[in-house]
């Protein structure tokens, strides 16, 4: 008597159809096409992941860099004015205030354009003073 491990095999074979369920044609149905798909469907969700951080950046940076320009001052020097002023916020949070605190965002604007002032006049005298 030949054994095949059957119990196995039927249940590892059910596992990933059970993943590729959704999946449209051959491709939920037949196990071969279905190890492709679910292949194919776990690297680009692993990359996925990361992509989202990156998005999630950049929305942020959007939204900041459009904050600012309505109070006439661009993304850098905001953001440059912010680490002068030594102000450690990161970008979500920046983004969240814009929208949804417009005077507490007013304060960082404010904030950071004075410490860009402090920071253009002590470079003015330090290179008077050579």
């Amino acid at each position: 008597m030949r054994v095949t491990n059957a119990v196995a095999s039927r249940k590892r074979r059910k596992k990933v159809l059970k993943q590729a369920r959704g999946f449209r044609g051959a491709r939920s149905k037949l196990i071969r096409q279905a190890y492709n798909a679910v292949d194919r469907a776990m690297a680009m969700a692993y990359s996925g992941r990361k992509q989202k951080k990156r998005q999630y950046r950049r929305l942020w940076t959007v939204r900041i860099n459009a904050a600012c320009r309505g109070r006439g001052v661009s993304y850098s020097d905001f953001m440059h004015g912010l680490r002068l002023a030594e102000l450690a916020l990161n970008r979500k949070v920046l983004a969240n205030l814009a929208i949804e605190d417009e005077a507490a965002f007013d304060e960082l604007v404010k904030t950071a354009r004075e410490a860009l002032q402090q920071a253009g006049a002590a470079a003015k005298s330090a290179k008077s003073a050579k």
